[in-house]
């Protein structure tokens, strides 16, 4: 080690004397005194990883005061105060974004939350009988009701339900896959894999485009525990393609008692194409075609929390109910609050269309969307933003989250074209916000896409904006 990296080790601050000052400061306000010293151990160490890692030659690399060093200790001490995960203005025309938490909650799931969450609840205690219950209890009646099921269970997320059902029903036997069907969702979720993670075995049948009824007949065997139908809500096969009706594959499981699964994906309860977008087939027809078991999403298309909604024929629930596995993936009070006020909105269909923030904005006309993004153009053009040249366009949002993949949905886009730097550049600063905007790039303009952005969020845009350009 040359004597210049010699020289900067020895002058690195002493954690006592970085300690002293940080004290001075009123740091133990904010943090205890282990964490201090932690935090002070951390950075010194990184000081002199630096030293040591300068290259070979003489270093350039100043040493910074004492001073310097207790800036950044307390910077890193206050960051741990600041909450990491933060509302966003969601301007991407992405609906369903799963980076983006997917289906913001309806003002009455928010206030149940609140109720809930706030105090002790009956989440496992029968007011009834005086004596324990089970916290399905409390949203199974409602899922029954409008979807037709037997009987209901409600886990953590549709992962887990379906990795919980095949484990509880199939459990070392075969479940018959089209191949067309082993799909793969975000987060490199591949249907194959968690089969193998739930010990029942994959058994492929029929081609990626074609899949007939007897392709599923000749594979059922004496091992055969289940027939599994996947949704390909994320993408679509075109052409030269045949499926097998789930009406068929129920009538077929009868015939041969095994049951019929399907993992529907987003879970949709209203009737879509009341509103000229594409058909999805809802909860209810997919329950009168006789299957056996149904599981979907609770952030989806229904417009809920998180969460992964198992429907179908009691007996086989009951099953699925008792798995050790169903404890490991149960929800808790504050998403069971949620769904439940969730789901008593699809009591009547056409309010839901309003309070679900997910089916208003996939619904709303697009004249409705126009004059919002003409609003916020008056808006921004009456604060005399310097350097950003405002227009408006026509383009298309999307539904995200694995749900109608080739619908387009006409929508309303504010383009934003910066004169003093690049549009990558704006919407990284626009990233970098308190209350963060997340907007798309195009054609060196930042575009705000109306379909997924509320009035109320008019005021974050305008004065992120004004920051933006301003620093």
């Amino acid at each position: 080690m040359d004597e210049r990296r010699k020289a900067l080790l020895s002058g690195l601050p002493k954690i006592d004397e970085l300690m002293a000052l940080l004290e001075k400061r009123g740091i133990y306000e904010k943090a205890p005194r282990e964490i201090v010293r932690a935090t002070c151990r951390q950075v010194v160490g990184e000081l002199r990883d630096a030293i040591r890692g300068t290259g070979s030659g003489k270093t350039s690399m100043r040493l910074p005061v004492a001073e310097q060093v207790a800036d950044q200790i307390t910077e890193i001490i206050a960051g741990l105060h600041r909450y990491r995960l933060r509302r966003v203005v969601n301007a991407t025309g992405t609906i369903l974004h799963t980076n983006l938490g997917r289906a913001p909650l309806c003002r009455e799931a928010l206030e149940r939350i609140q109720e809930v969450g706030g105090g002790y609840s009956n989440l496992e205690f029968d007011l009834a009988r005086g004596q324990r219950g089970l916290r399905y209890d409390h949203i199974r009646d409602i899922l029954c009701v409008l979807s037709g099921a037997e009987d209901a269970l409600v886990v953590n997320n549709n992962a887990a339900a379906v990795l919980l059902i095949l484990n509880a029903l199939a459990e070392g036997k075969e479940v018959i896959v089209s191949r067309g069907e082993l799909i793969e969702i975000g987060g490199e979720f591949r249907i194959p894999e968690v089969m193998a993670k739930s010990g029942a075995h994959l058994k492929e049948v029929g081609t990626t485009n074609r899949t007939r009824i007897n392709d599923y007949e000749n594979a059922i065997g004496e091992n055969t525990g289940l027939i599994l139908k996947v949704h390909t809500s994320n993408f679509k096969i075109m052409g030269f393609t045949e499926d097998t009706g789930l009406a068929s594959l129920a009538a077929l499981g009868k015939r041969h008692g095994v049951p019929v699964m399907e993992d529907l994906g987003s879970g949709c309860f209203l009737e879509l194409d009341h509103y000229s977008l594409p058909r999805e087939p809802t909860v209810s027809d997919v329950m009168e075609t006789g299957v056996d078991v149904v599981s979907f999403s609770g952030d989806k298309l229904l417009g809920g929390p998180q969460a992964g909604i198992i429907l179908g024929k009691r007996e086989l629930l009951q099953r699925i109910k008792k798995n050790p596995l169903n404890r490991a993936v149960r929800i808790d009070k504050l998403t069971l609050a949620a769904l439940e006020a969730t789901m008593i909105q699809y009591l009547r269909p056409e309010k839901a269309a309003c309070r679900l923030r997910v089916l208003k904005t996939l619904t709303e006309p697009l004249t409705e969307v126009t004059k919002r993004a003409k609003r916020l153009l008056a808006m921004l053009r009456r604060s005399r933003l310097k350097g950003l040249v405002l227009s408006l366009k026509k383009g298309f949002s999307m539904a995200g989250g694995g749900s109608l993949p080739i619908c387009e949905i006409p929508t309303a886009l504010l383009a934003i074209q910066p004169e003093c730097m690049s549009a990558g550049a704006l919407e990284e600063r626009l990233r970098r916000l308190d209350v963060p905007i997340i907007a798309r790039v195009a054609e060196e303009q930042v575009l705000f896409d109306l379909r997924t952005v509320e009035e109320e969020e008019f005021t974050f845009i305008r004065d992120g904006l004004k920051r933006a350009v301003s620093t």
